[in-house]
């Protein structure tokens, strides 16, 4: 086993393609896939899973490439302090729910860690995409809730993928709505008070369950609705059109400025808000310290 071999392996998982990574290292696709292939028969695992739609990790290989990020992580430092060696670009991607928390701890990550060349990705996406992009390790972190509803499915999808899901913290319900929606100066609000406000809610695409809400509370009936795709529309929705939506209670001033406000739903329901990762794979340098970020965007 080579460090080389470790590298093609982190640049395959990172392009999701043996094509396109072959492209990226300046080789051949055939000796790229040889390379793997012999490091593969070498450890006695089978590292990507082979299909005429491409490839994907296997179980075996997401844990085996968390073990190969921090090995190459430790070779670098290694040859940044003893052959003055340029370093490559920092690799790391997460993928979350609509939460503000999440994009602030992004920015600390990379006003921390940014050097000259990285190649980072934060995606705000549909909820059962992050468990897809974690599982093949588009994604080394996800960002998402479970409640009492939703989590008999969501759990079993994680554990069908070897995926384990940390708690950051537990929530009530709360609305975000305009600073100037009437309701704004109320201390609690209930559900008979926004039926006639729209309510707002995130697109879920083809796995458009209520399982997969973002939004807790997703089988109540409303008279008004609007579905989003993205999080500056649904604020924007909610300043211009007096609308509503059902989160954590959760906000950041400096992102969102103070033009939306959370306001504690009279509900008994709580939300989990986690991180999920593989569950054998150690996780990146990169990745714990987004970790230890998201923790301290939540206590500031």
């Amino acid at each position: 086993m080579t460090l080389q071999q470790l590298r093609y392996v982190i640049e395959v998982a990172n392009r999701g393609s043996m094509n396109e990574a072959a492209k990226r290292l300046f080789i051949s696709q055939p000796s790229l896939s040889n390379a793997i292939k012999e490091l593969e028969e070498e450890m006695k695992l089978t590292i990507f899973e082979r299909t005429n739609k491409g490839i994907s990790l296997s179980k075996e290989g997401a844990e085996f490439l968390g073990y190969a990020r921090q090995v190459i992580e430790q070779a670098e430092l290694l040859e940044n302090r003893y052959l003055n060696a340029k370093p490559s670009p920092q690799h790391f991607s997460v993928s979350t729910q609509h939460y503000a928390f999440a994009v602030n701890a992004f920015v600390k990550l990379v006003r921390e860690f940014g050097q000259d060349e990285y190649e980072l990705a934060l995606r705000e996406t549909k909820t059962y995409e992050i468990i897809q992009d974690v599982k093949s390790q588009r994604s080394e972190i996800g960002i998402l809730y479970v409640n009492e509803f939703n989590a008999k499915v969501i759990n079993r999808l994680l554990k069908d993928a070897n995926l384990t899901f940390t708690s950051l913290f537990t929530a009530k319900a709360h609305i975000f709505i305009s600073i100037r929606n009437p309701l704004a100066r109320h201390a609690v609000v209930t559900l008979e008070q926004l039926q006639d406000y729209p309510y707002l809610y995130f697109e879920q695409g083809e796995y458009n369950s209520f399982h997969f809400s973002e939004e807790i509370l997703s089988t109540l009936s409303h008279k008004k609705s609007i579905r989003v795709n993205d999080r500056a529309t649904l604020f924007n929705l909610l300043i211009g059109l007096n609308g509503y939506t059902i989160s954590t209670g959760v906000l950041s001033a400096d992102l969102n400025g103070n033009e939306i406000i959370p306001v504690p739903l009279a509900s008994d329901e709580t939300i989990h808000v986690g991180w999920i990762c593989h569950r054998n794979a150690a996780l990146s340098k990169l990745a714990a310290a987004y970790i230890e970020a998201l923790q301290q965007s939540l206590s500031e």
